[in-house]
């Protein structure tokens, strides 16, 4: 369950690195691909929760990280709610 980082372009241009506890983040998202903003956020919520399963199935608790890291997610994204074109693009994924 290696830790994973994604990098994520913001409608607005800007980057940011997001955390997951696991690879499994990278069979919701495609390097290289845009979403649409609801298709990114629910993309999101699907493997960060996923990821922070994997964790309790693991350890027995929750990954509170993982949700940390949606939280964050979610409170960028509702900066752009208003723009009905907004795209978000997936740049590639780490370690």
């Amino acid at each position: 369950m290696p830790v994973t980082h994604f990098r994520v372009r913001w409608p607005d241009q800007s980057e940011a690195t997001c955390y997951s506890p696991s690879s499994v983040v990278s069979e919701f998202f495609v390097a290289g691909q845009d979403y649409a903003l609801e298709e990114f956020l629910v993309r999101a919520r699907q493997a960060l929760g996923s990821a922070s399963e994997r964790v309790r199935a693991r350890y027995g608790y929750a990954c509170s990280s993982a949700m940390d890291q949606l939280e964050q997610i979610e409170s960028t994204a509702a900066r752009f709610g208003a723009q009905p074109d907004a795209t978000v693009r997936v740049l590639g994924f780490g370690r």
